[in-house]
């Protein structure tokens, strides 16, 4: 989606998805984008080694979130990508993964659109594809696994996560930002009908050398995360395809 170029103001935003972390990731559109923007705004999810690619010359602006440690208000960023725009400048909106994905892209798409500022939408490979493909498995598998569910276990307005429609055996879960809400995912996941010994992968850092993946099962969840100490950017994976690439590995180990 792309408004047509405002006389008004000469400036524009593209907001682009960075991808998961391997800077070889970003698409080409995001990345022509990135060497021609007078301005990158950017999150924490972004990968340090991304950003070490992009030319010194390029301003940039650190607007990263992490869970109780936020550097900027959405609302200040908001405010800041259309004030920067109406200066003249092509900025670039950086977002980690995809932006279209729990990437609080409404907010600022409503405040560009107020403002009448141009703007483009650069889709990226979200975390869940990204780290799948590293790990060597596949999201969905005929016979066991025919949909896959991407869902976000924080949610800002306290809303509940719809455990009950949660529990089919033939589908794979992700959950984003989720390792805060370990314990109430096995928890929930259990008493919904899952069994105890249904498996689970923790992808720490997918797709960058020091990426982790620790396989262990719904119960054992909440103990896994503690004991290795598996820290942000994570994934959840839970599902039968998980399995498969337990066994995989235990057979080339064996």
């Amino acid at each position: 989606m792309q408004q047509s170029i405002s006389t008004r103001f000469p400036g524009e935003v593209a907001l682009v998805g960075a991808g998961p972390g391997d800077p070889e990731l970003i698409t080409r559109k995001g990345w022509r984008l990135l060497l021609n923007a007078d301005l990158i705004v950017y999150d924490a999810l972004v990968s340090a080694e991304l950003m070490a690619e992009i030319p010194g010359h390029i301003a940039r602006h650190y607007v990263g979130k992490r869970k109780g440690q936020h550097s900027h208000s959405q609302a200040d960023i908001c405010r800041f990508l259309v004030q920067q725009a109406r200066l003249g400048k092509r900025v670039v909106r950086l977002k980690g993964g995809d932006p279209l994905i729990f990437g609080r892209l409404t907010e600022e798409l409503d405040a560009l659109q107020a403002a009448g500022i141009p703007f483009t939408l650069v889709p990226g490979i979200t975390a869940a594809s990204g780290c799948a493909a590293s790990c060597g498995l596949s999201l969905t598998e005929r016979g066991i696994a025919s949909s896959l569910r991407f869902i976000t276990a924080s949610h800002c307005d306290q809303r509940s996560v719809p455990w009950a429609d949660l529990t089919r055996r033939d589908e794979t879960l992700v959950f984003y930002m989720g390792l805060s809400q370990a314990s109430r995912i096995s928890q929930e996941l259990q008493r919904h009908g899952l069994p105890a010994d249904w498996p689970v992968m923790l992808i720490e850092r997918g797709t960058q050398p020091d990426q982790r993946s620790i396989h262990t099962h719904l119960a054992g969840l909440p103990q896994a995360v503690e004991m290795h100490g598996v820290q942000a950017p994570a994934l959840i994976l839970i599902g039968q395809v998980a399995r498969q690439t337990q066994e995989k590995a235990q057979s080339q180990a064996a």
